[in-house]
């Protein structure tokens, strides 16, 4: 309860309104992704559907959990077990949308790298199995608290979780960096393969203008390093320093608000991975289109 009055409805303000969005633009690639054939066909839409469902948990298990947490009044109810089971679910979503991410762009890197065996290697079944193997993974150690690794004294508390131990918390850190640091080279990898096919198509037809994929991709692994580099690193930073110094009220005050960045870069991911396919939003479009002259079906025949 590091938090006075105003910064608590300044972090509920902000915690409500982005989860808001982050839900419906969540749940929206859910649905255009279930109900097109095509897109639950194809391993990559079955990717970015995991994304989807774990940015969508993310939003409603850490808002209701952190703002009852920061908002509501202590009391002595307050349960460990409870606790850490509230928190493991917080930890699994965004633990399965780090991963998720981590899978999409190891799957972008492959289709650009092995071009002729890619559908043969990554077929719907694989990737099903990849997607759950992801979210076992990613129950597991999130929960590893609830099962034991936990605190046993003050000394190994976190300052920033109740009954979690620090140990455990560098561990979740480091883990999460380390995927970071991975999506960020299968991305760097991407575009350097692009610039050089790119590269040697200039130098074998220079008089064909060719609009620049590498240049695309160069921006959009821009926009990819930027968004995950500010939601992200704030939030890990605090938490390893923590790890072996004791922080202020101050710096918990920080740390809460850096927290949101994590939900909104749940509300990021879809405008960012997802919305910009174009075969998503031609699905998106068409169900529009269905919605629609269901509705003018279904109203009655003006006189």
């Amino acid at each position: 309860m590091v938090l006075n009055s105003t910064e608590k409805v300044a972090i509920g303000t902000i915690c409500l309104v982005i989860a808001l969005f982050s839900l419906l633009v969540n749940v929206l690639v859910l649905v255009v992704i279930a109900c097109s054939r095509n897109l639950r066909r194809h391993p990559s839409y079955l990717f970015m559907g995991s994304l989807a469902l774990a940015d969508a948990i993310s939003c409603c298990c850490f808002t209701i959990n952190f703002l009852d947490f920061h908002l509501s009044e202590p009391d002595s109810s307050f349960q460990k077990t409870e606790y850490l089971l509230n928190l493991g679910g917080v930890t699994m979503a965004f633990t399965g949308s780090v991963g998720s991410l981590l899978v999409m762009a190891a799957d972008r890197y492959h289709a650009i790298y092995k071009v002729s065996t890619y559908k043969v290697l990554l077929t719907r079944k694989r990737a099903l199995v990849g997607i759950v193997t992801l979210w076992v993974v990613a129950t597991i150690i999130s929960f590893l608290p609830l099962m034991g690794w936990s605190c046993q004294t003050c000394q190994s508390c976190s300052n920033l979780f109740p009954y979690v131990d620090r140990y455990y918390q560098a561990f979740f850190a480091s883990l999460v960096l380390v995927v970071i640091v991975l999506i960020l080279v299968a991305y760097a990898l991407i575009v350097w393969s692009a610039h050089k096919h790119e590269a040697n198509m200039s130098a074998e037809h220079p008089e064909l203008a060719r609009m620049r994929v590498d240049i695309h991709l160069a921006k959009t692994f821009g926009c990819v390093m930027l968004i995950l580099l500010v939601c992200w690193l704030p939030v890990l930073s605090f938490m390893l320093t923590d790890v072996v110094t004791k922080l202020s009220n101050a710096q918990k005050r920080a740390f809460a608000f850096c927290s949101t960045l994590c939900l909104l870069n749940s509300g990021i991911n879809p405008l960012l991975y997802t919305l910009r396919c174009r075969e998503l939003r031609v699905a998106l479009k068409s169900m529009v289109d269905g919605l629609r002259r269901c509705k003018g079906c279904s109203s009655p025949p003006s006189d």
